[in-house]
């Protein structure tokens, strides 16, 4: 039947209980009812506001409100009016639900941070709320879209991101009215008229069994009062009950009697059909982060193996107390109306104590696919192939890309499962070995760069358990990494405040990585931000301490940044003894490439000295070293670099030798081959500093 119905929360599902993913635009033919409603909606884009009325063009996007209790289809309608109206907007529809499951508002930064993502557009991390909904408006200033805000809490979430242009449309669903944004009118919605709440029961039923007994159907209607949500509860119970009649599901719902609502009592008649292992899942279904369930979830809440969580969970699919998002994996939703329900039910029959074991294997669950996922892309390291081999069957990926389609999949529940613990207290190991699991993963699947905003928000919920436990450690790994991220989108003094409060942490827990981390990364900010005095004294004490724990690759590589601070600074004496100092370390390390750059950073600061007959000498012995290093784009940045030098001294036969050998080693690419090398050293420098480390705890 490809005709499809309201679910409990106004979405829509087939007659065989699926329905379209979240977020994604509903098919003509799928809506029920509401007629009325979608005219007035419509009517309601053209209507002219109060500023067209006072003669002045209106200043930013109308908004269109449509307000009901949960269950009550609004989300549905909201769905058909973007389906309906979308040719209208060609720059496409833009989704974003403004609620947790639990009724938590969502951070305007993370909506703004989604729609950016939404539209392929930078969305930096750990920039401020403000900064990101200012982006989302200036992305919708040229554009026109229709953006559909769900399960709005209040009207600062909506005229937050309200675009600045009346040739966007903004359609905002809540619970009630949004007092605050000027000329809205809300579509305040009821139950169902009496033909499209029969129609829709008949979708599960059959039509038979409504027809038989229209007067017992319509009975039916009025004790579920028209609401979409317990009409397809209703409707699931009908379907698992073929011999039962219309008008036996209308009697045992009257004699529920009337000290709840139609839904509660429908929910209830539903809930105790269920057998006392199917009733316990459903009730723990409620601690699901984010209200989105897959096998292993509910297998790890209940305690149940993977293969009776999925049936149970098909089970749920057809009484419509869950729903399955369209995936590539299998994955379910509980309806946001019902979690109060559920959560009330596990709060009475489940003991806390139970409650919280449960969301301890979840988390443990989590963590040991995390590992798997991360594991399956080092199949040549062999202690990760080890830890792979001991994870159970049922917990392996059969490649990377199953591992990545998973992490992408999932990755709105894995964050929320990381703030959900966090905000437990009484989890913090499991949370800490949760965010650390789930850092390396996306670092191994997405990289550092393209993960920087998820990583963000997973190290603020480290430091704040990091703070909570009294863990200097990790307190200094947190703000390390946060800082490095700070660093990254250009807010050096954020970072430079972070990298001394690392620096803090690490003497506090006598963490000399730390410390000499933090000391090495405040001097890199001074140098950032051109106070390079500073910079040369904080990259000395961090080589101090290399020195003294006979660090010496760090130390070599210290004696470079010390030296690119003094030759910004104009100390080129001193720029010179240091870079001479890293040559030697490079040297006495046995790293070829490291001392053939470096050697070609000393031949430029004497150039820069007017030394030019020593850096002409220097630059011999740089591409020496090059040619033994391999390092063919090297080798000819130094030839040019020779060629310069040569002119300068007079003698232009030799010079033009010298570009001669170049040009054979890299022919066109020559030139930008030779500018991308200038600053390698200090490059090189710079990427080691602020290279991210993850929390301390080991999976």
């Amino acid at each position: 039947m490809a005709d499809q119905a309201v679910d409990t929360d106004g979405t829509k599902v087939s007659s065989a209980g699926r329905r379209p993913a979240a977020g994604s635009a509903p098919t003509e033919g799928q809506f029920l009812g509401r007629t009325r409603e979608l005219k007035e909606l419509r009517v309601d884009i053209e209507r002219a506001g109060l500023d067209t009325l006072a003669g002045r063009k209106t200043p930013r996007a109308r908004v269109l409100l449509i307000a009901g209790r949960p269950g009550s289809g609004r989300t549905a309608l909201a769905e058909e009016l973007a389906r309906q109206v979308a040719g209208s907007y060609p720059d496409g529809v833009l989704r974003a639900r403004l609620t947790e499951p639990d009724g938590t508002p969502v951070p305007t930064e993370r909506t703004a941070r989604e729609l950016l993502r939404t539209l392929e557009l930078p969305a930096p991390a750990g920039a401020a709320a403000d900064d990101l909904s200012e982006a989302v408006r200036e992305a919708l200033a040229t554009r026109r879209v229709l953006l559909l805000l769900d399960d709005a809490a209040d009207a600062e979430q909506v005229d937050a991101l309200l675009p600045d242009t009346p040739e966007c449309l903004v359609v905002a669903v809540s619970g009630g009215p949004l007092t605050g944004i000027a000329d809205v009118r809300p579509c305040t919605l009821g139950g169902l008229d009496t033909k499209s709440a029969l129609e829709l029961l008949d979708r599960f039923t059959g039509s038979v069994r409504i027809t038989v007994d229209p007067l017992a159907a319509e009975g039916l209607v009025e004790e579920c009062a028209g609401q979409p949500a317990a009409l397809r509860l209703a409707g699931g119970w009908l379907a698992a009950r073929p011999t039962s009649a219309v008008a036996d599901l209308a009697k045992q719902l009257r004699t529920e009697g009337d000290e709840s609502t139609p839904l509660g009592r429908v929910f209830h008649l539903v809930y105790t059909a269920l057998s006392a292992t199917a009733a316990r899942i459903l009730r723990l279904l409620s601690l699901a982060p984010a209200g989105l369930i897959d096998p292993h979830t509910a297998s790890a809440l209940a305690g149940c193996s993977v293969d009776t969580a999925r049936a149970a969970l098909d089970d749920f699919v057809g009484f419509g107390l869950v729903r399955p998002i369209e995936s590539r994996l299998p994955q379910y939703e509980v309806p946001g109306c019902l979690l109060p329900l559920l959560r009330s039910l596990a709060e009475s029959q489940d003991r806390p104590a139970e409650l919280q074991l449960a969301r301890a294997r979840m988390l443990e669950r989590t963590v040991r696919l995390l590992v798997s996922c991360r594991a399956i892309t080092e199949t040549d390291n062999a202690p990760a192939r080890e830890k792979l081999a001991a994870l159970p069957r049922e917990l392996r990926f059969p490649t990377p890309r199953a591992a990545e389609d998973w992490l992408r999949i999932r990755q709105p529940a894995l964050l929320a499962a990381a703030r959900l613990a966090v905000a437990d207290g009484e989890l913090d190991t499991l949370a800490r070995r949760l965010m650390a699991a789930l850092v390396r993963a996306m670092v191994a699947h997405f990289g550092t760069r393209a993960a920087a905003p998820e990583l963000y928000g997973i190290h603020r919920l480290v430091l704040d358990v990091a703070e909570r436990r009294g863990l200097p450690r990790e307190k200094a790994a947190a703000l390390l990494n946060l800082a490095d991220l700070d660093a990254q989108t250009g807010r050096t003094a954020d970072a430079l405040a972070r990298y001394r409060a690392a620096l803090d942490a690490g003497r506090e827990a006598n963490d000399p990585y730390a410390t000499g981390r933090a000391m090495e990364s405040v001097g890199g900010a001074h140098q950032e931000l051109g106070d390079h005095d500073r910079a040369a004294d904080w990259y000395g004490r961090a080589l101090a301490q290399r020195l003294a724990r006979d660090e010496r690759v760090d130390a070599a590589r210290l004696y470079g940044r010390i030296a690119t601070a003094h030759t910004y600074a104009g100390r080129y004496g001193e720029a010179l003894r240091n870079w001479r100092a890293a040559v030697t370390g490079h040297r006495r390390n046995g790293d070829v490439p490291a001392q053939a750059r470096a050697l070609s950073e000393l031949a430029r600061v004497q150039e820069y000295a007017g030394r030019p007959e020593e850096s002409l000498r220097t630059c011999h012995e740089a591409v020496e070293w090059a040619r033994r290093a391999e390092d063919h784009r090297l080798q000819a940045a130094l030839q040019l670099r020779l060629a310069d030098t040569l002119d300068r001294l007079g003698d232009p036969a030799a010079a033009g030798l010298h570009r001669k050998a170049a040009e054979r080693m890299l022919g066109d690419e020559l030139p930008e081959s030779a500018t991308a090398v200038e600053g390698t050293e200090d490059t090189e420098q710079g990427a080691n500093a602020c290279e991210i480390r993850s929390t301390s705890v080991e999976d």
